[in-house]
Parts: C-alpha cells; structure tokens; sequence
C-alpha cells in the first residue's frame, strides 16, 4: 500500500540560488568587489582555496540553466541580487550594466514560466561598505535603505515576492564567529551586526510601501534550526539548548514579531557586555507588518552540556538516523520549525519553505552519464512529508524551494560541498541533472508523490 503526498493546487514549487554562489563574473561590467570576494583571497578561509569570481558562471548561462528550470517543471526561482553589482561603492552611483543584467534575467524568467522570488540581501555587503564600518556603522541603515528603493522603483510589480534578507544570522557568524565574511571574532559586533541588519530590514519595508507596489509581497527569511538537549531530562543541557535557541532564531523572531529582544537574550548580553547600541524606536522600526515569511530549515541541531558526551556526538555521526554525509536525518524539523511560528509568534501570514536541502561531499557523475544521490530523495521525500502533515493541519504554508537547483560555491566550504539538483562540473560547466532533479521534476508533475505506508519519518 502507498500513502498519497499531495499538495493544494496553488502550492508553489521552486529552487533558490544567491547571486554570490553562482553568478560568476565578478570582475565584469563594472561589478565592485563584495565581502566575500576579499574574504575568500584570505589564506585559509575557504576550505578547498577557491573564490566566487567564477561559480557556476550563471551570469553568462542565465539563459540556459532557466530553460533547465523549466524543463524540470520548476514553477518559481528564487535569487538574490548582488547589491556591489548595482552599486559598485554601496551607494550613490548606480552601475547601469548591473541593473540591466536583472532586466534581462527576469525577462529570462518570465519566457520560462518561472515566477520571481527576489532577495535584497543574501550576504554579500560591498567591501567598499566594509571599508566605512559595514554592518558596525549605523549608516548601514540608510545604505540598504537607498539600495532597497532603487530596486523597486526599478522592478516594481515585475517581482511578485520581495525579501529583505537572507538569513541574518549569517552576519552575526561573519563579525562574532570569524568563520565568514568579513571574518571578525567579537560577541559584541556579532550582536550589533544583528540589530543594525534588522533595521535595515525595516528601513526596506517601510520603502517598499512607500512605492505602493500592489501585486508585489514582502517579507524575510529567517533559518531556524531549533536546539533539542541531548539528555532530556538534564538540567543542564536543556539550559544551554534554551540559550542556543535564544541567541540564533529568537534574537530575530522576537524583534520582527514581539517588539523586542526576550528578557533571556537581554540578560545574556548584558552578563556578556555585548549589548548593541539600542535606540528609542529601533524597535517599532524592525517590527512593521510583512506579507509573507520566508523560513530556511535544514535540520535541528542536539546540545549537550558535557563536553566529553559532546565530543563523542561530533565523532560519531554515521549509521542509524545519519546521512553519509554526516548529518541527522531529521525531517520533523520543518514541522517542528512551522508550528512555533504560529505558536510562539503567532504567525498568521503565508509562509514559504524558502531553502531545504542536503549536501554531498563526494558525488561524480557515473559511467552511465547519471548522479545517483538517493539519499537525497530520501531527504527531500521527509521534509516535504512534514510540510504536508502542517498544511494538513491548518498551517498557511504556501510553497517549497529546494537548495538549491545548481551545485555552487557554498561560502567556506566552496565547490568541496555540492547541493544541487542538478550536477556541475567546475571545470567545464557542464550541467548533468542528478536523480534529485528527475524526482523533483515528478512531484511538481504530479503535485505531490506517493510513498509505502511503512515509511518512517517519525522521530
């Protein structure tokens, strides 16, 4: 017997990129350097030695990879622009050649059928901004907001779905944790970093209703990965998976969604002397109404207090209910993920899956011309099966983007880690549609897919 996974007719299936991972020509038609562009040149920052300027060359292969899109039956794309593309010093003059290149591929877009998603930002900070303060400087504000303004003046109506930012928290690691761009280590720019890109956030909205753009939504996408303690009964680690959660997804939800930072999270960075610069209305700023939410969820991630237990965790991550890769297989998360929306914040607006996905270290196109990641099937099959039991039950869950429809440069760990659908070779540029993409194509088909009723996705 087969259980039947099927999706509401207007449910929205698509894949999502950034334009730092696979665009490429990063030193042509007047694009100025990005963070990442001078953090990758860094000794030791990316772990195979690679740059972006290349990636999947995606800036010249537009055309082609949408055909791919829509061949694979793809209903929407998702993208980010590249803010240094458009103003190669972060503000004032606009670099023409860059906002024509995104006429041209939302042109692109349409031709296949392929409904736009935008991202204003999705990490890549113009180093000229880094050199003024980045992200520390409160001017950061006014920055984005000039930037934000420009884009919906210039493609209004055209971009159905706006998002102001791409996972936040990717800031916080690039001042607090060192390991990404700009690569600093203080807990303190880490936390300021936070507070001045959720300002930029609500600088972005508040223009964007400026335009009065009617058949256009805007939103952000937060990530949450949701801290369990490893021993739940223990004192301790349920204490340090309740502080993980505070200081990753709750220091955004609650600002966007409460009006203000949790008393827990105040308390920590109080104790830590890491408290940003909080001015009177920052918060009515940062919390303004938004059409849509937009949530990254990959998995959840397991705590635990005792660190020779923890050291054993890190270890030992093969068999059992781990991918090869070496990561849980736990798609309950998105469930999980969706219903503390609703429950802790109240959320009542569409919500769009808006990146999921899996990666492989080791995959290679076979002798028989084919990628076989059965794995991540396996993977895609469990998320989408979570999302289904939330709409079931009432969630106003919208649509599901795959990360990503390319193998890409994926930040630090540059082409070593490959998540696409689709297979790249970095050498040559060939595209081969791994057996991910086949599947995936099957289930937009058929809106949804059938599974044997014996199939475990529970916990």
């Amino acid at each position: 017997m087969m259980n039947r996974i099927r999706f509401p007719e207007d449910f929205l299936f698509g894949t999502a990129t950034s334009a730092a991972q696979i665009e490429g020509g990063a030193y042509e038609d007047g694009r100025g350097d990005s963070i990442w562009d001078t953090f990758a040149e860094k000794k030791g920052k990316i772990l195979d030695g690679s740059t972006p300027a290349s990636a999947c060359d995606f800036y010249h292969r537009y055309p082609e990879d949408l055909a791919l899109a829509k061949e694979l039956h793809m209903q929407s794309f998702r993208f980010s622009f590249s803010w240094s593309r458009i103003y190669p010093e972060g503000f004032g003059r606009v670099n023409e050649k860059g906002l024509d290149y995104y006429k041209r591929l939302i042109e692109e877009l349409y031709k296949n059928g392929l409904k736009p998603n935008a991202t204003l930002y999705h990490w890549d900070l113009p180093q000229a901004l880094d050199e003024k303060g980045g992200w520390q400087n409160r001017d950061s504000i006014r920055w984005f907001g000039e930037y934000a303004s420009l884009l919906f003046r210039e493609f209004g109506d055209r971009i159905p779905l706006w998002a102001t930012l791409n996972e936040p928290i990717a800031a916080y690691v690039g001042y607090a944790q060192g390991i990404f761009a700009p690569g600093h280590t203080s807990e303190k720019e880490g936390r300021q970093a936070n507070h001045h890109l959720l300002l930029a956030h609500g600088e972005a909205v508040k223009r964007f209703r400026e335009e009065n753009l009617k058949d256009s939504s805007i939103g952000i996408v937060v990530d949450v990965w949701k801290h369990h303690p490893y021993r739940k009964e223990n004192r301790e680690d349920l204490t340090l998976a309740e502080l993980e959660n505070e200081k990753t997804y709750r220091s955004y939800l609650h600002p966007l969604f409460l009006g203000g930072y949790s008393d827990a999270l105040l308390a920590y960075m109080k104790k830590e002397a890491c408290m940003p610069e909080i001015l009177d209305g920052d918060f009515e700023k940062i919390r303004q109404p938004l059409d849509f939410f937009g949530l990254n969820c990959y998995n959840r991630v397991v705590d635990c207090a005792d660190e020779t237990i923890a050291k054993e965790l890190r270890t030992k991550r093969s068999g059992g209910n781990f991918q090869d890769n070496g990561n849980e297989f736990y798609p309950k998360a998105v469930y999980d993920a969706i219903r503390l929306l609703k429950k802790d914040y109240g959320l009542s607006i569409p919500i769009y899956v808006t990146e999921n996905g899996t990666p492989s270290y080791h995959e290679k196109v076979g002798e028989d011309g084919c990628v076989h990641d059965r794995e991540r099937i396996r993977y895609l099959q469990g998320f989408l099966y979570w999302i289904h039991r939330a709409i079931e039950e009432g969630h106003n869950v919208k649509g599901y983007y795959v990360w990503s429809l390319l193998d890409n440069w994926e930040w630090n760990s540059g082409y070593s880690s490959r998540y696409g659908l689709t297979y790249v070779d970095f050498q040559t540029m060939k595209r081969t549609v791994k057996d991910s993409g086949k599947w995936y194509a099957e289930v937009i088909q058929n809106g949804g897919f059938d599974i044997k009723e014996d199939t475990d996705f529970e916990e």
